[in-house]
């Protein structure tokens, strides 16, 4: 049977789940939060690094500051488009002011910015704000 690792959003515990429970509402072991809500998990550098690097369902993260009109624009289309996707991809954010060591280590020089990452590579980058259709067609020519 395959399994996928997923790393808790919110207390960064690696999960083992089995493919065919993804779509069960897995919990983490250790927080019991859920590993794959259709939503937007707002991450940290620390929080990135350990999830890119380690999980297997592909992992879409969008670059954003608060001060930029575009990311604003874009984060009801972001958080509208992980609900539709549902539980085969997971979605976060990181605030680029917070943690400028992501855009970094991330070659980060535009925003908004995503970057989809999946068993320890980045899979894709689409810079530029986009509508939730969009992102679910961008998403899905990729997976």
């Amino acid at each position: 049977m395959s399994s996928h690792n997923l790393t808790c959003l919110i207390c960064g515990t690696i999960n083992r789940v089995p493919t065919d429970r993804l779509g069960q509402k897995p919990k983490c072991a250790s927080c019991g939060e859920g590993l794959n809500p259709p939503k937007v998990r707002e991450i940290d550098f620390k929080m990135l690094s350990k999830a890119s690097k380690r999980d297997g369902l592909p992992l879409i993260v969008d670059f954003w500051a608060p001060w930029c009109g575009p990311c604003r624009m874009m984060a009801p289309e972001f958080a509208k488009a992980a609900t539709e996707l549902g539980s085969a991809v997971r979605f976060a954010k990181i605030n680029t002011e917070d943690e400028p060591k992501a855009s970094q280590r991330h070659n980060i020089r535009g925003i908004p910015s995503m970057i989809m990452f999946q068993n320890g590579r980045e899979i894709a980058r689409q810079s530029g704000a986009m509508r939730s259709d969009q992102i679910k067609a961008w998403v899905n020519s990729q997976i």
